[in-house]
């Protein structure tokens, strides 16, 4: 299995092949995505990609990290595991009708 990507900085006009297309340089592009925002699909700035082997990644990581792409100085390092979220509550609930002040 290949190793996860975190590209920063990406400029919006960015797309997913377009960034898959700058990666392939250095080996097989696994996968390759934008983070957009769920309401408007606007880019959020950052993505990630995986490649197919380490050393592809590696090599992906040192030649890319801080170069302009598409007027941007792309942030790009190893992807970090995602940390687990924190129950937020929203549940044990009340009932509001009862409840008069």
């Amino acid at each position: 299995m290949g190793k996860k990507i975190y590209v920063g900085n990406l400029s919006y006009n960015m797309d997913d092949q377009t960034l898959g297309q700058v990666f392939s340089a250095f080996g097989t592009v696994e996968s390759a995505r934008i983070v957009t925002d769920r309401e408007s699909g606007r880019s959020k700035g950052f993505g990630f990609v995986e490649m197919s082997s380490d050393s592809e990644a590696t090599a992906a990581i040192d030649k890319l990290n801080g170069t302009d792409q598409l007027g941007r100085s792309m942030n790009v390092s190893e992807a970090k595991p995602m940390a687990p979220r924190e129950n937020r509550g929203g549940g044990g609930g009340g009932n509001f009708r009862n409840n008069r002040y």
